[in-house]
């Protein structure tokens, strides 16, 4: 997005009291990284990918769960 359109929306946001935390996360990795970016930005995706698939994981177990509700009903019925 061109830097005017950002700077546009994020005047807009903060006019109706909206907030992303985007530039926040950004700026905690890059403190934690000594302001080196390329670190910062894997460990962002790291992070990310790792509370994705964790994500996906629950997402299963809870499917798992769901599943075996519905047999248990059906052996009872």
């Amino acid at each position: 997005m061109p830097k005017t359109l950002t700077r546009i929306r994020n005047e807009d946001e903060a006019a109706l009291g909206l907030h992303c935390p985007v530039e926040e996360i950004a700026q905690a990795y890059l403190t934690s990284t000594a302001g080196d970016a390329q670190i910062a930005l894997r460990c962002a995706i790291t992070d990310a990918l790792s509370d994705l698939m964790q994500a996906e994981r629950r997402a299963r177990e809870t499917s798992r769960l769901i599943s075996r509700g519905y047999v248990r009903s059906a052996l009872r019925g």
